[in-house]
């Protein structure tokens, strides 16, 4: 799209300049691809900074303004770096009132790591959900793909602790 002369942005390379054109590319003729162009774009980068947001908008040939509108929209669309690993801690009522908040409060201590936010090294981002559909094994807490049961606050920091 550029002839490579991209945005600068310290976390995105060229290599990834080139992915993102040819996701854009292969969308720009098709109506109503902002959505995938969107996820696409983030499994390529991680996030979706300003400037990968205006490179979209301008390669679909789109308002800033209207691509933004559609990835705030949704919540599987982030605008700031996500860690390596997503911790989701379920806060739903079994889990809350079979501890998962002492979980959290450890997680929070060990990491530096609030609901919400990514730590430092982008290890570790944390999100608390109001359900993971397993009840059963309340208190629950998902790394990445891994579903773990029964988390306790004396457990859970050894079981995040395998992911590096």
């Amino acid at each position: 799209m550029t002839d490579g002369n991209y945005p600068q942005h310290s976390d995105i390379t060229d290599d990834m300049w080139t992915k993102v054109d040819e996701i854009i590319t292969a969308n720009r003729d098709v109506p109503g691809s902002v959505i995938g162009v969107l996820r696409e774009c983030q499994d390529v980068v991680g996030y979706l900074p300003v400037e990968l947001i205006d490179y979209i908008s301008d390669g679909l040939n789109l308002s800033s303004s209207e691509v933004f509108g559609v990835a705030s929209f949704y919540s599987l669309f982030s605008f700031e770096p996500k860690g390596r690993h997503l911790i989701k801690v379920c806060m739903g009522t079994a889990c809350y009132v079979k501890g998962i908040q002492e979980a959290v409060n450890r997680i929070e201590n060990k990491y530096n790591l609030k609901e919400g936010a990514t730590t430092e090294d982008r290890r570790f981002s944390l999100e608390a959900v109001r359900c993971l559909g397993a009840c059963g094994l309340a208190p629950v807490v998902v790394v990445d793909r891994d579903t773990y049961g029964g988390v306790t606050a004396e457990k859970v920091i050894e079981t995040i602790d395998k992911y590096e």
